[in-house]
């Protein structure tokens, strides 16, 4: 297990930089202002093809508890996310989003019972001084709607991270199963606020055509896949602090792709949170949760989440 742990942690590493081209995807191939649109077309498809090929619904209890994690995961997070895309320059909204370590530590203390460790804390801070040193050299174009929106999104998808913590997961069901719950929960959500807020869908050319698949295939279910298997084998702190890989994949590609330019300052915000990366993957074994912590926390002590603190858009 020790001499696989580098190939997991890069496979696992590669859900967070298929999200990082989220953002570039959305405003170069997608129709504009539609975030409410954009946040459906990545949910729902993925929801329902995760459905079909799992065959398994909640039972009991599990309805409840995937509609509220898919609100806080999903029906909430994506809309929230896209908006800051569309309102956000640049890779804004992506590093803004990096806090996300920060509110999960701090959500874990109440709700799991879980003492944040001088690591976590840390590293959590030096991501978010990151994020400080972007938005403020930004502040004369930063766009309060979609900063609160970028900020909104991360919170509400690190509450349902620690609540699915909280609750593990039913016995027999895998952590595909579980995905697909949540994302067709959440598209479900999001569909009738789309129609009442947007109107009827746009018409989709090709490019949007080809957005909209990679968005739900690679970017959403086979990306999801991969942070999950990470989440049963890896710990808690070190899939959280690879979420800042995001911010720079998307940093990369606003460089590469759309000729986009960061300052010296931004650069510097970049490199505290790639810092905050490794940081994050030096956490000792012995903080890592096990299967017996979290049955202290839900009957079936089940540890994989959906820990997605990472899944940012980039322009």
């Amino acid at each position: 297990m020790a001499a696989n742990r580098p190939t997991l942690i890069a496979l696992t590493a590669l859900a967070p930089v298929s999200w990082g081209t989220t953002y570039a995807v959305t405003t170069e191939f997608l129709p504009p202002d539609r975030p409410l649109f954009t946040g459906l077309m990545r949910a729902l498809p993925a929801g329902l093809l995760l459905l079909a090929l799992t065959r398994v619904l909640p039972r009991g209890t599990w309805w409840g508890k995937a509609a509220l994690l898919g609100a806080l995961n999903i029906g909430a997070f994506f809309p929230l996310l896209f908006l800051a895309a569309y309102r956000l320059p640049g890779g804004m909204a992506a590093v803004v989003s990096s806090v996300g370590p920060l509110f999960v530590v701090a959500l874990s203390a109440p709700l799991l019972g879980q003492r944040p460790t001088v690591r976590s804390v840390l590293t959590g801070a030096v991501a978010a001084f990151g994020v400080s040193l972007v938005v403020l050299k930004a502040a004369g174009s930063l766009d309060a709607l979609g900063a609160l929106a970028a900020l909104a999104s991360t919170a509400s998808m690190s509450a349902g991270t620690v609540l699915t913590k909280r609750w593990g997961r039913p016995d027999g069901v895998g952590p595909l199963a579980l995905t697909g719950w949540q994302l067709t929960a959440g598209g479900l959500l999001i569909a009738p606020a789309a129609l009442l807020v947007e109107g009827a869908p746009p018409a989709l050319d090709a490019p949007a055509i080809g957005g909209y698949l990679y968005l739900a295939l690679a970017n959403t279910a086979v990306a999801y896949w991969l942070w999950f298997r990470g989440m049963g084998r890896l710990s808690a702190t070190q899939v959280t602090f690879l979420g800042p890989l995001s911010p720079l994949t998307a940093a990369v590609v606003g460089w590469a792709a759309l000729g986009e330019a960061l300052t010296p300052v931004q650069l510097a915000g970049m490199v505290l949170a790639f810092g905050a990366t490794v940081a994050g993957q030096l956490t000792p074994r012995s903080g890592a949760p096990t299967r017996q912590s979290f049955s202290s926390a839900s009957k079936n002590g089940r540890k994989d989440s959906m820990d997605l603190t990472g899944a940012t858009l980039r322009r």
